[in-house]
């Protein structure tokens, strides 16, 4: 089973948010999306002062199986991206969650937060999944 930390809210498309309480949120794919993935080769970041609104594809994740949009769960201005990613892009698979986000916005609709789904629910949709 995946691992899906409860302090999260989750997109049915496999992104997770952490709100850090400052107007701001961090972004990236969940344990589940990057089990599906397999071995993680390159990610694409965004642009740091790109403005996302919730739903576009807003980085591109490569694995040894696959390529894969990641699309924003929120609606926000890029301000930050990992550039971990951009020499250890494997980081992903090994801590999706601490040491493997993909971008930091500031939020413009903080109700959105509250339509994606919590643990429980996400925990549901991966079920569903398998």
């Amino acid at each position: 089973m995946s691992n899906i930390p409860s302090n999260l809210r989750f997109a049915k498309s496999h992104e997770w948010v952490l709100d850090n309480g400052d107007g701001t949120v961090t972004v990236g794919i969940s344990d589940h999306a990057q089990e599906l993935l397999g071995d993680v080769v390159f990610v694409e970041l965004p642009e740091v002062g790109r403005e996302l609104s919730k739903g576009d594809d807003f980085s591109l994740v490569e694995s040894v199986k696959a390529a894969s949009d990641v699309y924003c769960p929120v609606s926000g201005e890029v301000i930050e991206v990992n550039e971990v990613l951009d020499d250890a892009p494997e980081t992903l698979n090994e801590d999706p969650y601490t040491q493997g986000w993909i971008a930091k916005l500031r939020i413009s609709n903080e109700a959105e937060i509250s339509e994606l789904l919590d643990a429980s629910g996400y925990e549901a949709v991966v079920a569903d999944s398998e």
